[in-house]
């Protein structure tokens, strides 16, 4: 089996399903992590729309789609945040397509499409318990940095040179 990875509209039918899911595990690993529950559903439905385009539409960002064997299986993000240092953000394999190495090769990608939109940097947000991408993080050469946003959800920051 192989992996293919492409640029898809956010809002093509396979970017909205692996949004959702991407958006539901983090979400209610969050809330069964702090509260013992999952995400309540109307919040899901509300966060799940308006997150939907995420500043990953031309010509300041973009999302890729990683597919297995020819199947959706996963997604990376990118958006400038200035002229020379990129965002990444929504790396997401559906749990059954981990551990088959689609993970680093949605960050190469977007890495890659990041530098030739002019990012010479990469930086990134993750929270704690999200131990398997902060691993994957320092496995492809980020460093963790100070913060540089203030989003409410991040606890750890990464930054890697696109070389």
């Amino acid at each position: 089996m192989t992996w293919t990875v492409a640029p898809e509209p956010y809002d093509s039918p396979a970017a909205a399903a692996l949004w959702r899911a991407y958006y539901t595990e983090v979400s209610d690993r969050w809330y069964l992590l702090h509260e013992g529950r999952r995400t309540p559903p109307e919040e899901l439905e509300r966060e799940i729309a308006a997150g939907a385009e995420g500043g990953l539409a031309a010509p300041r960002g973009g999302l890729l789609v990683a597919r297995y064997a020819g199947e959706p299986a996963g997604s990376a993000g990118y958006r400038l945040l200035d002229g020379t240092t990129a965002e990444l953000t929504r790396v997401f394999l559906y749990e059954g397509m981990r551990g088959r190495g689609g993970a680093g090769l949605l960050v190469r990608e977007a890495e890659d499409t990041a530098r030739r939109a002019g990012a010479a940097r990469m930086v990134l947000d993750t929270r704690g318990d999200l131990v398997e991408a902060r691993a994957l993080y320092a496995r492809l050469g980020y460093a963790e940095t100070e913060p540089h946003n203030a989003e409410p959800y991040a606890e750890h920051w990464f930054a890697r040179r696109l070389g």
